[in-house]
């Protein structure tokens, strides 16, 4: 069991005898009684999305979940397919179901499959990915020192502030869980 104030995006509760994975959680305390969490949970299985409010003090269920290492292949339309690295066995997951995730997926990359009752249900990636940017403005004279950044397009389509040194072609090293940059590659 999960104490409600312990909830953070990524994790998965069971709740209402449904696997669900935590979108959103914020907390909000009143004057003088107990706190109110309020959530976004996504069902793994149907996709929809629901606000739940719990009191301080609540506790769910954390789903039973186990991980697998796989690589990262390829996408099509719909689908973003991944191999396990012990068996070799391939999987897919639907498009829309890797909200954030998909901005940092590039081929080859080592992830975590997420599974719930074999089945897979979501990547866990690694905290840093190296991406290559694309598209940023040109650097100029002055702005080495002012300590601010640019905004810079990376190969998988994410849009992030980079150092005003960083150039067209450059690898990076990004953060997965809040998408800045870290350093150079």
């Amino acid at each position: 069991m999960v104490d409600v104030g312990d909830l953070r995006k990524g994790i998965f509760i069971v709740y209402q005898n449904d696997v669900y994975r935590v979108v959103e959680a914020n907390k909000h305390f009143m004057g003088r009684g107990s706190g109110l969490i309020r959530t976004r949970l996504k069902n793994v299985r149907t996709g929809l999305i629901k606000e739940v409010s719990f009191s301080s003090g609540e506790k769910v269920k954390e789903a039973d979940i186990s991980f697998r290492k796989a690589q990262y292949l390829y996408n099509d339309s719909d689908h973003h397919h991944f191999m396990a690295l012990d068996t070799y066995e391939q999987y897919s997951l639907p498009s829309d179901e890797l909200e954030d995730e998909k901005n940092y997926l590039i081929e080859n990359l080592e992830v975590d499959l997420v599974f719930f009752e074999a089945t897979p249900i979501s990547v866990q990636l690694p905290i840093v990915v190296e991406l290559t940017v694309v598209e940023t403005e040109p650097n100029f004279k002055g702005n080495t020192v002012s300590g601010g950044g640019k905004p810079a397009t990376l190969e998988t389509g994410l849009k992030t502030t980079v150092p005003f040194f960083v150039e067209n072609g450059q690898k990076i090293r990004v953060d997965t869980r809040t998408g800045e940059y870290l350093e150079r590659a």
